[in-house]
């Protein structure tokens, strides 16, 4: 494999434990339009999905409602769910470790929220690119993202390593030729496996030639 000059980024469940925040966010819409909370699967299903697509899981019963619906999620207010996110502790100290020799970007499938969370967590400056599902005609799983990033920092599939927890992240680093690092996810299939974001350091990709 060549030196890695970029690492891609997943939100959820990468950066940031929002499992809590998803769960509060989503049911809070499910509660407004009289819905009983997510079970797991649908809780699942949120979790590694764009909104969009989240939405229409979440009412595929009531499509009647997910004009109402879309209007109300436009509406409501992301940063009270902030407080259900947790940031990975050794995130900086990942970063501080990557830049400024790599690059450093994100590929999510949030859309209008990343840009919040990132300027609240002050993590803004730390990446080169970020494309969310809003960016690209094709989210997640779709390569799309992946190759934009790739094109517009002039990096090669070869050269770049993708940091990703489910088997969304999985199609998506695989359409694009780009090796998969799992994160917290040891049943995932992955080129690497870690439990925390200073684990990669140590993995052969990183390791001085």
């Amino acid at each position: 494999m060549s030196e890695i000059k970029l690492v891609v980024f997943d939100c959820d469940g990468v950066m940031f434990d929002s499992r809590g925040a998803n769960r509060e966010y989503y049911n809070q819409i499910r509660l407004h339009f009289g819905r009983p909370p997510m079970d797991e699967e649908e809780l699942d299903y949120v979790h590694m999905h764009q909104v969009n697509d989240s939405i229409r899981h979440l009412f595929r019963d009531y499509p009647a409602e997910l004009p109402a619906v879309d209007r109300y999620r436009r509406e409501l207010d992301y940063r009270p769910f902030l407080r259900y996110m947790h940031m990975e502790p050794d995130l900086p100290r990942f970063l501080d470790y990557l830049r400024p020799h790599r690059k450093t970007a994100i590929s999510t499938n949030r859309t209008t929220t990343m840009a919040m969370v990132l300027s609240i967590f002050k993590l803004t400056a730390c990446f080169d690119r970020v494309v969310t599902a809003q960016d690209v005609a094709n989210p997640k799983p779709h390569p799309e993202a992946l190759e934009r990033i790739m094109t517009d920092l002039g990096v090669a599939a070869a050269q770049t390593i993708y940091i990703g927890d489910s088997q969304v992240d999985r199609d998506h680093t695989a359409a694009a030729g780009v090796p998969l690092i799992a994160f917290k996810n040891p049943a995932l299939e992955a080129e690497y496996h870690v439990t925390s974001f200073m684990e990669i350091i140590d993995l052969p990709p990183f390791q001085e030639k």
